[in-house]
């Protein structure tokens, strides 16, 4: 059971990311602002790059704990 729901949460966490990911998301980031000097679109991508892997790897520790 718990391995089932384990993996209904990746896959669930993949969508997602395919979402954030794809061009509608993107294009509301892509305008000419900064944060911190970066430009807004890299920052949008690195955190959410970064927060799909800390979800990923919530998934994968709370199954083999």
């Amino acid at each position: 059971m718990r391995k089932d729901l384990a993996g209904q949460r990746l896959i669930a966490v993949c969508l997602a990311a395919t979402l954030l990911f794809n061009f509608p998301l993107l294009s509301l980031f892509d305008r000419p602002a900064e944060v911190m000097g970066v430009p807004l679109l890299y920052v949008y991508l690195f955190a959410t790059w970064a927060a799909v892997i800390a979800a990923i790897t919530w998934v994968v520790e709370r199954r083999q704990g």
